[in-house]
């Protein structure tokens, strides 16, 4: 029978050396006044210690809030996750060595939840072969204590001849996940949130594992009253309901309301949307979306990816499916705290089910950013400096796409440009290259694309490469660049010169 108790209460169900994950992307489906309530009893008591934390993405906001509000030194032993880089308090535990921690790809560990529901042995997969997650290289492991004292979480396997990474399953004793409403009974809709996280994958995963379920919502209506269409747990999962005060069920970090233009129940004006400004960021969307084919679907990155679905519109290329690892298909992506969610989205998916039809392959295209690039063709955009970020839905999506481009600027840090008479001009060139001998961490293989027969771009505001047999080819130079001193001067290897070097299209500097 569910019953309905406090944060205090529900913080006061984890006990020392737990496990204990948590739903949310971002900011939406987030628990955050559960993961308050066991910040503040840690605070007080001390307790409890030597916590495993999952989750399976970044979901704080720099200021404290989410996951990092149990970053507190030995609170969590161990943190298993994807991504951690809106986390700077246990990004910064990560590179100190004050707990374990394992950067593992979005889908995978929505997998393992699957997996441990079910009670079969963990995962098979190719995702994260040739990457740091194999432990070939690293296994995932984010910091020098987690690779001398940490289990391993992955082992290389091979089935008729062909390698896999398998994942062993975790069980959990409690999960902290949030949904809209809960009626008197316990079942939980999730109605009003923006995304459906994996509140069912870990609810599944925690009640099969004898795990206790807590579940905070915005209000506790009568028996009989939701709608069982939208009802995504039933009663029989949940253990504990804990209803949030106004002001601590917000829909995201970035957004306290609910904006029923992010579950497609209103549809906002495209009007309303301004074009973006000529910029580095606009050159960028715009070349990428010259690579946009009608009835393409499409997975935008991170930062600069972003960019794309504003610029296609502006191009007027129509016809066009932009989907995020959250789920979201149709509608334009939203940046920022708000990032997973879209305006006048046309489907909301489960987020472990839109992941599966990536490793799939039902991506046509794929707009992932680019952090550095080594003369293989490596990208890094998992780890810098030793300061840990993970690669979110990166591998999954750019391991499982026939076309991939990656996206960002030349050089970083203090990059400035200017256009005129459709030709791009470098005022200050940054002070960081981007392109190396040798990534810091490999998070996209070359090798494994390369021998998955895939389509590799690199556009960046001054130059377009592709990726070939033989190495990284530079195909396109912006107008007003010149090859030596803006392009051959600022990067730490020589690349292939296409015999046939074009110019890009004056019209995107204008």
């Amino acid at each position: 029978m569910t019953q309905v108790i406090s944060a205090r209460e529900a913080a006061a169900l984890v006990h020392d050396g737990n496990t204990l994950a948590h739903s949310g992307f971002v900011g939406f489906g987030l628990p955050d006044y559960l993961l308050e309530a066991l910040q503040e009893r840690y605070e007080h008591t001390s307790s409890p210690k030597n916590l495993t934390l999952i989750k399976i993405i970044g979901d704080s906001d720099k200021k404290g809030h989410g996951s990092d509000r149990l970053a507190a030194e030995g609170l969590v032993r161990t943190l298993i996750s994807s991504h951690a880089g809106l986390e700077p308090d246990f990004s910064r535990s990560i590179q100190e060595n004050k707990c374990l921690a394992y950067m593992l790809p979005l889908g995978v560990l929505l997998k393992l939840f699957r997996a441990q529901a079910a009670h079969q042995p963990g995962v098979w997969t190719e995702t994260g072969l040739h990457t740091f997650v194999d432990p070939r290289l690293e296994g995932g492991k984010a910091n020098d204590r987690t690779r001398h004292e940490g289990p391993d979480l992955v082992r290389l396997t091979h089935v008729d001849g062909k390698e896999y990474l398998f994942f062993p399953a975790l069980p959990i004793h409690i999960c902290f996940l949030r949904g809209t409403y809960a009626d008197e009974e316990g079942n939980i809709s999730i109605e009003k949130e923006a995304l459906q996280c994996d509140q069912l994958e870990l609810a599944a995963a925690t009640h099969n594992s004898g795990g206790i379920v807590v579940v905070q919502v915005e209000d506790i209506v009568a028996r009989g009253t939701l709608d069982p269409r939208l009802v995504k747990l039933h009663h029989f999962m949940v253990d504990y309901v804990v209803k949030a005060p106004p002001g601590h069920h917000c829909q995201s970090l970035a957004t306290d309301a609910f904006r029923p233009e992010l579950t497609g129940e209103i549809k906002k004006p495209l009007a309303a949307f301004s074009p973006m400004p000529l910029s580095i960021r606009k050159i960028c969307a715009m070349r990428a979306a010259q690579e946009l084919s009608p009835g393409s679907l499409i997975n935008l990155g991170i930062g600069m990816p972003q960019g794309v679905a504003s610029a296609a519109a502006e191009m007027g290329i129509g016809n066009l499916m932009f989907s995020t690892e959250s789920g979201v298909l149709g509608g334009i992506p939203l940046t920022g705290l708000d990032m997973g969610a879209a305006v006048n989205p046309e489907a909301i998916y489960k987020t472990a089910d839109i992941l599966d039809l990536y490793d799939g392959g039902c991506l046509d295209l794929a707009v992932l950013g680019l952090a550095e690039m080594d003369c293989a063709g490596n990208v890094n955009v998992s780890r810098f400096n030793g300061r840990v970020v993970g690669p979110g839905g990166f591998i999954d999506i750019s391991q499982n796409t026939r076309h991939i481009i990656f996206l960002g600027t030349f050089t970083a840090g203090g990059l400035q440009v200017s256009c005129s008479d459709g030709a791009l001009h470098i005022v200050q060139e940054g002070t960081y290259k981007k392109f190396k001998k040798q990534v810091e961490q490999i998070t996209f293989s070359a090798e494994y694309a390369l021998a998955h027969h895939q389509t590799v771009q690199v556009i960046t505001e001054r130059a377009v490469f592709v990726l070939t047999d033989k190495g990284l080819m530079l195909t396109e130079l912006a107008p007003g660049i010149e090859l030596e001193k803006d392009i051959l001067q600022q990067m730490d290897f020589q690349p292939l010169i296409a015999p046939s070097l074009k110019r890009m299209d004056t019209s995107l500097f204008i």
